[in-house]
């Protein structure tokens, strides 16, 4: 199978390997099966950064 080949690969890079062998596969169905399965990784918490940076006042 595509995901035990490549563990680190998420339903979406999986779709697009899909649609390179030749294969007609809805994304939204890869990502149901994913689901099914129990592959889906897990989310990274993003970091919090500031927009702009704040400039001291005397």
């Amino acid at each position: 199978m595509l995901a035990e080949q490549r563990g680190r690969f998420g339903s979406a890079r999986s779709h697009v390997l899909l649609q390179r062998e030749g294969w007609r596969v809805n994304h939204k169905r890869v990502e149901w099966i994913y689901r099914e399965v129990g592959l889906s990784l897990r989310l990274r918490s993003r970091c919090k950064r500031p927009s702009h940076l704040r400039a001291i006042q005397i």
